[in-house]
């Protein structure tokens, strides 16, 4: 590590799914998954790490969804982004009663409740060691949040996105239909494509490969993972443009 690096500071992306903060349950918000969250985000943040969460709204409402069922596929991922703005005021709330200074950015107006998502301003904040929790997406329907984090990260010069999910990586094969199934330890991104692993959707990892962004898959609901994955630590699979398991 050259002198340089040492002085950058760590910048990630954390990626939260709507459905992660549902807990038990089968709908909504369970404040203390949301809690517990926060916790790790703020003592991260407390030691100068810089991070910006993009968070979902599958746990309240999912566009594609409600399109299978009749609804116009861009009025439901209108309502989808609405659904993720309501999950980010639950994380900035819990973030700052845990003492972490917190910005929330949309990407469509809402300017009672949220900030413009401006790049420059989210890197600003980021500088001031503020955590930016972004929501709306990218602001336009047929997009997913996966992409709009991978955009999000490109756009801030994160290091890496931590996509927290409920299991602990990428399997050749879905881990709760085949017992066999291997997870990788680290996959290409070609390779994710060429086999059609669902980690991510297309769009998203292709993004990330022109822009060799990584990305870790890692399961968050292991006590401390969220800290862990934030300072780098390996866990779960790391998605990069080298092919190997």
């Amino acid at each position: 590590m050259t002198e340089a690096e040492a002085a950058t500071p760590r910048r990630v992306l954390l990626k939260l799914s709507g459905e992660a903060l549902m807990g038990e349950h089968e709908y909504g918000i369970d404040p203390d998954v949301v809690r517990g969250i926060a916790r790790q985000v703020a003592e991260s943040a407390r030691d100068g790490i810089q991070i910006a969460i993009v968070v979902g709204g599958g746990n309240i409402f999912r566009g594609l969804a409600a399109s299978a069922k009749g609804m116009d596929r861009a009025t439901g991922d209108y309502m989808g982004m609405l659904a993720t703005a309501m999950n980010g005021l639950a994380i900035q709330d819990a973030l700052e009663q845990a003492g972490c200074p917190t910005r929330v950015m949309s990407a469509i107006a809402m300017n009672e409740i949220a900030e413009p998502y401006i790049r420059r301003r989210a890197v600003r904040h980021l500088e001031k060691g503020r955590v930016v929790v972004l929501v709306a997406g990218t602001g336009n329907p047929y997009f997913t949040t996966d992409t709009a984090a991978t955009l999000r990260a490109v756009e801030v010069h994160a290091q890496v996105i931590l996509k927290a999910t409920r299991v602990d990586g990428v399997y050749d094969a879905d881990p709760e239909t085949h017992p066999e199934a291997q997870r990788y330890s680290h996959v290409g991104y070609t390779e994710l494509l060429s086999n059609r692993l669902q980690a991510l959707d297309a769009t998203a990892v292709s993004l990330a490969m022109d822009n060799e962004m990584p990305i870790v898959v890692f399961d968050m609901t292991v006590a401390g993972n969220i800290a862990r994955a934030v300072r780098g630590e390996r866990i779960g699979t790391l998605i990069s443009g080298k092919e190997s398991r």
